[in-house]
């Protein structure tokens, strides 16, 4: 059975214990540089949506937050098209309307026209910390959470169904406003705040629609919601748009799916 056949009470049990058995990953090699994934950087005018300059997917606001789950496909990237960019790909809550965000994910990034592929966790404005012992592949199903326990802290879990590997962490965020929880495609910063030119990823496929085996993605807990999918936070749902500081558009998610938990982001330009 995974972590999500056991509901968000089991989940907390299950995820605490596996805690204790994993400890945070090293940096899988010295050759990976330290990205930042901030909080969402609004782009004016914001009109028809919103408009950032890192940030393309989803998010929904709402208060005391506990849960996030999602799940993508680790995109291939065109570094022969784009050399020297990055891109990421997480779940996470926070971030939309406040200074910190907490959140897991994979990264897809070009140095120069050699792609390299890994996953991370971060406790934003705390750095990134790089799993270096829970590799990743283009085309790998991943499936990741963020809950926050009864003591206040954020458990970290992520899974590789095409490997079967798993990693779970609990650390502490005593900031956290816990006020939105979002599936994004993000354009990452490098340490000095700068926003990094964003790889040519093709398409991210999130939610159970197009990662079949995780049934139960891109659904969150808040005070008034239990396990919803995106959709049934209806107008307090963000469909958010990538454009660069000059107006180009970077990253654009489709429409939600029927059933309102799964879409994918479309890659534009760099």
């Amino acid at each position: 059975m995974t972590a999500k056949g056991l509901g968000i009470f089991g989940i907390g049990l299950l995820l605490a214990a596996t805690a204790m058995m994993h400890a945070p990953g090293r940096p899988a090699t010295t050759s990976i540089t330290p990205r930042e994934h901030g909080p969402m950087r609004l782009h004016a005018p914001d009109i028809g949506g919103t408009h950032s300059e890192n940030w393309a997917g989803y998010a929904v606001t709402g208060k005391d937050f506990t849960y996030a789950n999602g799940s993508w496909h680790v995109p291939q990237v065109d570094c022969t098209k784009t050399p020297d960019t990055f891109s990421s790909f997480w779940v996470g809550l926070d971030g939309f309307s406040d200074a910190t965000v907490e959140q897991i994910g994979t990264e897809s990034d070009c140095s120069g026209t050699t792609a390299k592929y890994y996953a991370w966790y971060q406790l934003y404005p705390a750095g990134q910390v790089v799993l270096g012992n829970f590799p990743v592949s283009p085309g790998n199903k991943i499936g990741a959470q963020v809950q926050v326990n009864v003591d206040g802290d954020f458990i970290f879990h992520i899974e590789n169904f095409t490997t079967g590997q798993d990693f779970t962490t609990t650390q502490s965020a005593p900031g956290a406003k816990r006020t939105s929880a979002e599936w994004i495609a993000e354009a990452p910063s490098n340490t000095k705040g700068g926003i990094e030119p964003l790889a040519d990823f093709g398409r991210a496929n999130y939610g159970k629609d197009y990662n079949a085996s995780d049934p139960d993605s891109c659904i969150a807990t808040d005070s008034t919601i239990t396990n919803g999918p995106i959709a049934a936070y209806g107008a307090d749902v963000q469909k958010i748009i990538m454009f660069s500081s000059t107006n180009v558009v970077e990253a654009v998610p489709t429409a939600l799916t029927p059933d309102g938990a799964a879409f994918r982001v479309n890659w534009k330009a760099e």
